[in-house]
């Protein structure tokens, strides 16, 4: 089997792993990054969200193959200013959505840098957060487009 390269955290890997495997199980079972989560398998909670050229996807229903040449981004290789962000306000408690919504963050603050209450809601509304900490979610992504301006 011919190894598929990928770029994560702008690290260059060759992955011997069948093409087909789900990205969520090669980020965490074969280059040991243990940060994106898996919530319900289905791409439908927004747990395992990464980036992919700068795009938020959900990485446990997207095959290897589909990600070779491009740049990955897991939740280890973003801007230390959002999770410190989400740090001040309290915004994670259970740790079921937080590496996908703080990349879902990532990608919404690269794209628009000076986000409204509206943007960010919209922006995280396809990732299921069991404790109800939205409010304190929403508030983190604010500060940390602040930081990171």
């Amino acid at each position: 089997m011919e190894a598929t390269r990928v770029t994560v955290n702008g690290t260059q890997h060759a992955v011997q792993a069948d093409p087909k495997t789900p990205l969520l199980d090669v980020l965490r079972d074969v280059l040991d990054l243990k940060g994106t989560r898996f919530g319900c398998g289905a791409g439908e909670c927004g747990a395992c969200h990464v980036l992919v050229d700068g795009v938020s996807l959900a990485a446990c229903n997207l095959p290897l193959w589909a990600v070779q040449g491009k740049a990955l981004t897991t939740v280890e290789g973003l801007p230390p200013a959002l999770a410190d962000a989400f740090v001040a306000e309290q915004a994670l408690q259970c740790g079921y959505c937080g590496s996908g919504v703080l990349v879902a963050a990532a990608a919404l603050l690269h794209r628009l840098p000076n986000p409204t209450d509206a943007d960010v809601r919209c922006a995280l509304d396809g990732h299921l957060c069991r404790c109800g900490a939205h409010n304190r979610i929403v508030r983190a992504v604010l500060r940390g487009a602040q930081s990171l301006r």
